[in-house]
């Protein structure tokens, strides 16, 4: 994934969050994606074993598309917070752009 392409994703992130679309944190993420809220899970690649299970197995047994991606740091400065693992994206607008991106081909 190039720079360009790493960049638009952490924008849109933001954007989410001040958009209200966003959950972030294991606690508030699991308790979204079993409500039915979350359109997207998104792991960072460097969240704790017992974590990445977890919402793979959540998310899998509810038909909720997850992406690993970037580190907890990276993640948690793009939503102005500290180091998050998890993040919901609540919205079917976000979530499909946020999905193209992430499946860009790498180069």
């Amino acid at each position: 994934m190039n720079k360009t392409t790493e960049a638009k994703i952490y924008s849109l992130l933001g954007l989410a969050m001040r958009a209200g679309k966003l959950v972030s944190g294991d606690d508030t993420t699991l308790t979204e994606l079993k409500k039915g809220y979350v359109k997207l899970v998104i792991i960072a690649d460097d969240a704790s074993n017992n974590t990445q299970k977890l919402f793979k197995d959540k998310s899998s047994f509810r038909s909720v598309p997850y992406i690993n991606f970037s580190t907890k740091l990276q993640l948690g400065l793009a939503i102005g917070k500290a180091p998050r693992a998890v993040l919901g994206i609540k919205d079917s607008g976000f979530a499909n752009k946020l999905k193209d991106l992430m499946e860009e081909p790498k180069i």
